[in-house]
């Protein structure tokens, strides 16, 4: 797919113009989850809590996910419902995922924003470690909402990490679903893997630091596990994704575990729900050749702005402008 292919609508990814300071890549990227933006979305905050409900999903062979579900309140009936899925070790309450939330409750959608394994402080839940191809799980915690809301259109939204996880379900389970849409989803986790370790030190850090806060949670959940030695710990982010895979995967490589959640090349090429994929160019997470490379049916829809580095689109409110301007077709609708 090139450029050419790259379709315009009321709200056009490739005419997105950030102002000057903020067309940097790297202040889009941090931006997007800083305290800061946390703060200016207190409202948005408020609203996406006002009534929320926690659910204990059932995703089937023992495994229970964490779900956060607030019914909308500006229509009679719900236009949908929304599943939210946040990126690697972000959660439910992730700044750009309360964002959309927000958006989706004023635009007449009920809410569901789920947290993936041993994520948003859940490593109790299941005693297996999260690793990324637990796909059957996800695809289990959609169908069982989908169960919840009979005949509702279901459509599911992934950011970075989630939205490949978005894109992977919704060619499991087109059945129950209405759309999708993939911010900035991870493509060929080989080239993410590679682009964090040769890019700047500070991603790297952050990572490693949430990543093994994470397993500290998940020691303290089941002590009895000698989940990595000290050794494992004190290694790199490619190092320590080799100790994952070879302690706590049926993978017997790296390479063989990075492909097994590849969405790269024609591997989208059979699915059948209407999808948009939003990128950018500066990305400095996900490299935009991975996306340009895509072998896309006609109803994915990739859209790529030149600014917006990794799930930020920061400025005018792009990103809620863009999913609202989407919500149609996310939903099935005319």
């Amino acid at each position: 797919m090139t450029m050419a292919d790259v379709k315009a609508s009321a709200v056009d990814a490739a005419q997105f113009r950030p102002p000057r300071w903020l067309r940097n890549a790297h202040v889009q990227t941090v931006l997007a989850s800083a305290a800061l933006r946390r703060w200016l979305l207190r409202d948005a905050r408020r609203r996406v809590d006002s009534g929320v409900q926690e659910l204990l999903i059932d995703c089937g062979a023992g495994v229970r996910l964490q779900g956060f579900l607030t019914r909308q309140k500006t229509l009679p009936l719900a236009r949908a419902l929304c599943v939210l899925i946040h990126g690697w070790e972000g959660s439910a309450n992730s700044t750009y995922v309360i964002d959309a939330a927000a958006t989706l409750l004023a635009a007449g959608c009920d809410v569901c924003r789920l947290n993936l394994r041993d994520h948003g402080s859940t490593q109790h839940l299941n005693r297996e470690l999260f690793h990324s191809c637990r796909i059957d799980e996800v695809v289990g915690a959609v169908r069982a909402l989908a169960a919840r809301a009979p005949g509702a259109p279901l459509a599911v939204i992934g950011f970075s990490l989630g939205g490949n996880f978005a894109l992977r379900v919704a060619l499991r389970a087109d059945d129950v679903l209405s759309g999708v849409l993939a911010v900035c989803p991870v493509i060929s986790p080989a080239a993410g893997l590679f682009g964090l370790e040769h890019g700047l030190w500070f991603y790297r850090r952050y990572f490693l630091h949430k990543w093994r806060r994470s397993l500290r949670g998940k020691r303290d959940a089941f002590p009895d596990v000698e989940w990595f030695t000290r050794a494992d710990l004190a290694r790199d982010l490619r190092g320590l994704t080799q100790a994952l895979v070879l302690r706590h995967t049926e993978f017997a490589s790296l390479d063989a575990y990075l492909e097994g959640y590849s969405i790269a090349g024609d591997r989208l090429a059979s699915l059948r729900v209407p999808a948009t994929i939003l990128a950018a160019v500066d990305d400095p997470i996900i490299p935009i050749a991975d996306f340009r490379a895509l072998q896309l049916p006609p109803q994915i829809e990739l859209e790529i702005a030149a600014h917006g580095g990794h799930c930020g689109f920061l400025g005018g409110s792009f990103l809620a402008r863009f999913l609202d301007a989407r919500l149609p077709r996310l939903l099935g609708e005319s």
